[in-house]
């Protein structure tokens, strides 16, 4: 499983974004970072805005609660979850995970 922190203002976990593929969805893990698919395109923002909708249906939480905390232009990224700690998104990944196998 990936590195999940808390942080002062939410806990944190790093992504790689593959943009326009075929579903949105969690594909494997990278390195410390998990793995995402987008259909969105990466323009005009349409792929950051795609990321927050996505944990923010996964995790159950409202599109406010979720941002990127660094690497908007990137496709390595650092989610940030305000209201949330590092060891109930860890728990949510992993059932969401282990679901999809």
């Amino acid at each position: 499983m990936i590195p999940v922190r808390d942080t002062a203002s939410g806990a944190t976990f790093s992504i790689r974004v593959q943009p326009r593929a075929s579903k949105n969805a969690i594909t494997g893990v990278r390195g410390d970072a998990l793995k995402l698919s987008l259909t969105a395109a990466p323009v005009e923002g349409r792929a950051n805005e795609a990321v927050i909708e996505f944990f923010a249906k996964l995790l159950n939480v409202s599109r406010s609660s979720v941002t990127i905390a660094a690497g908007e232009s990137s496709r390595n990224k650092v989610i940030r979850v305000s209201g949330m700690s590092a060891d109930a998104v860890r728990a949510r990944l992993q059932t969401v995970m282990q679901s999809d196998r």
